[in-house]
């Protein structure tokens, strides 16, 4: 008796939670900050999909939270992203979603290799891109996974 009261308790719960999720984010209950910054989504926010309130509701938190420089780096990726083609982008999710799936350990050394590479000269850096391009599949991904097992640092 009391396990099914736990098992009724515990779908009504999940209805309730399902329901208030499905419902989105209403305009009255953003913050004045958020209503200021999504100002321009206002005429149309009831016609949102709930899940995209969602979604654009936590960006305009994480915007609020950003310093000047932090704003400025964000503007500066999304204008590269506007620029890109549909195939760009899904080419960039793929991407991300392998680094995503990659080690802390790998990623550390992924973005360790990154940095040093972003310190070189630029000539040097368009040399060693040069070279790359003109390596086949097979070659690069021996290049990787050499590169993969070094110490970071070297």
């Amino acid at each position: 008796m009391k396990a099914n009261r736990l098992v009724v308790l515990g779908i009504a719960l999940l209805a309730f939670a399902s329901a208030a999720h499905a419902q989105g984010v209403a305009w009255e209950d953003l913050s004045e900050a958020q209503q200021r910054l999504l100002a321009p989504h206002e005429a149309r926010w009831t016609e949102l999909d709930p899940r995209r309130q969602q979604q654009i509701v936590r960006g305009a938190d994480r915007w609020l939270e950003m310093n000047r420089r932090d704003r400025g780096a964000a503007q500066d990726r999304f204008a590269i992203w506007s620029g890109m083609t549909d195939e760009q982008r899904a080419n960039a999710r793929q991407r991300y979603e392998e680094f995503r799936r990659l080690s802390p350990t790998e990623r550390a050394r992924l973005i360790d290799v990154y940095r040093r590479y972003r310190m070189m000269p630029l000539e040097r850096r368009i040399q060693l891109r040069d070279r790359f391009r003109e390596l086949t599949p097979e070659q690069r991904e021996t290049l990787r996974q050499r590169r993969m097992q070094r110490p970071p640092g070297r």
